[in-house]
């Protein structure tokens, strides 16, 4: 079995046709999102690249909970992203300036204010940020980054600029929380060449490690795990993967990493 997991190229109306390196969008697509199929070890864990030329729309995802009461399983979401490029002037929308009640956040969804009293932080590349489930959010224009989430589907979209597409008002006020975004908490900016543990649970663990890890940082990953190489290579069984792809690792000792290498390594916090 290949180390590399599939991709999946998904084009978008607000996708770009210029990539950042190593990436390349076939001529006349705009490409917004590159995912690569989560395997059958990992199957609750999914990764994404997410290149934005416009603002995606503003949503809200459930919790685990939630959607156990609905009868839907576990298919709550919660995801970070690391910020790999951004055009001057980019933000991302998280939360909100003042707190605001589930009417007053619905009449804001309906007549387009609820952009103007969202939260947009400005962004560079390094910055990471953690979106727990029932956060208001939205990517804006002008940024690639790496998203790392629960393999979930249910969005709750609440605006959308105008586009043609369903909204999901009733369901996403039933979860939305009108609240600031807890930057103190959730949000990091994060060097090129740092090791650092950025998400430790509930549902999935995350660290970049540049060369090989310690044994602290390898003690977090005694099971399968998936390997995302943003500076160099790492071979995997012998099988090289490469910045801009993402394999998946039976146990640390299959995998070589480069003495220059910056990879980010992620699993969820029950894989053994």
């Amino acid at each position: 079995m290949r180390a590399q997991l599939p991709i999946r190229q998904v084009e978008k109306p607000w996708g770009r046709d210029e990539l950042p390196s190593p990436f390349k969008a076939p001529a006349g697509e705009r490409v917004g999102e590159i995912w690569f199929e989560p395997p059958a070890d990992l199957p609750d864990l999914l990764v994404k690249y997410i290149f934005t030329s416009e603002k995606l729309s503003v949503q809200v995802h459930p919790s685990d909970t939630q959607t156990q009461a609905k009868g839907l399983g576990s298919q709550g979401k919660e995801e970070c992203w690391l910020v790999i490029a951004a055009d001057e002037g980019a933000t991302l929308g998280i939360g909100f300036d003042e707190p605001i009640g589930a009417d007053a956040m619905r009449a804001a969804a309906v007549d387009g204010s609820i952009e103007q009293r969202m939260t947009w932080h400005p962004v560079a590349p390094g910055d990471f940020f953690y979106i727990p489930a029932n956060t208001v959010h939205a990517i804006g224009g002008g940024i690639a980054l790496i998203e790392v989430q629960q393999n979930s589907d249910i969005t709750y979209r609440l605006y959308d600029y105008g586009r043609p597409r369903e909204l999901h008002l009733d369901e996403g006020m039933a979860v939305a929380k009108g609240e600031r975004y807890d930057t103190g908490r959730w949000q990091r900016t994060v060097g090129e060449r740092d090791s650092v543990q950025l998400v430790d649970g509930p549902y999935f663990r995350l660290d970049q490690v540049k060369g090989a890890p310690s044994d602290e940082v390898a003690a977090r990953y005694p099971g399968s795990f998936l390997v995302i190489p943003r500076e160099g290579a790492v071979e995997i069984g012998g099988e090289r993967i490469a910045a801009g792809e993402c394999g998946l690792a039976k146990r640390l000792d299959d995998v070589r990493f480069g003495d220059d290498s910056v990879v980010l390594i992620a699993a969820g916090c029950d894989a053994r």
